[in-house]
């Protein structure tokens, strides 16, 4: 009988580390940013860019539980992005796949239908790997005229209401257009800018995990 209740208080007490310890192993997420120069640093170093600090802030929130995975190249299109996602997905096998991309199609003047379709097949491979995707939204400069800038902001309304994921409106916004955030070049954001770029993207990305 007594062999009995102690293997009844052992098999409580491994259950009970199991309930746990299971929220903080299921919640443990890989994200995995797709972007431009935007995310990649350009100009600055990367560990003043904003997806490294998302690491630290993650870090600092859910303590060794979230890895960042920082997959943005400067100059990057939807098209090339296209045909690196195949084999990230695979290396990666991210739980959250975050799209930052279209604004260097929209800088070189490709069909607002093409950057539509491409960034509708990036997140039909993403979500067939299983992973959440969130869509960060771009603007270009109105001296492309009305009629292309509307066409190019509206892909990221359509094609995120159409694969029903979460759309960041405009990952730039208190940044764009705000010389003392912006580098010499006025097209990327500089050291100081980061922070509020973290800002916008957080919210969407916590909210996924």
């Amino acid at each position: 009988m007594q062999n009995r209740i102690q293997k009844i208080r052992i098999l409580s007490y491994l259950l009970g580390t199991a309930l746990c310890l299971s929220p903080m192993l299921l919640s443990a997420k890989t994200i995995m940013i797709v972007g431009d120069s935007l995310s990649a640093g350009y100009g600055i170093s990367l560990q003043q860019g904003w997806v490294h600090l998302l690491q630290k802030r993650l870090d600092q929130q859910y303590p060794k539980q979230h890895k960042v995975v920082n997959a943005s190249v400067s100059g990057e299109t939807t098209s090339g992005a296209l045909a690196r996602l195949p084999k990230l997905l695979q290396t990666h096998r991210p739980d959250v796949v975050v799209i930052e991309l279209g604004g260097n199609d929209g800088l070189r003047g490709q069909p607002p239908i093409q950057i539509q379709k491409n960034l509708a097949q990036l997140i039909q491979k993403s979500q067939q790997s299983k992973a959440k995707v969130i869509l960060f939204g771009m603007k270009i400069p109105p001296n492309y005229g009305t009629a292309y800038s509307t066409a190019f902001e509206k892909n990221y309304v359509v094609v995120s209401q159409q694969y029903k994921i979460k759309l960041l409106p405009f990952f730039m916004q208190g940044v764009a257009g705000q010389k003392s955030l912006m580098q010499k070049d006025l097209i990327h954001p500089n050291a100081k800018a980061q922070g509020i770029l973290l800002n916008n993207a957080y919210p969407y990305i916590k909210a996924s995990l």
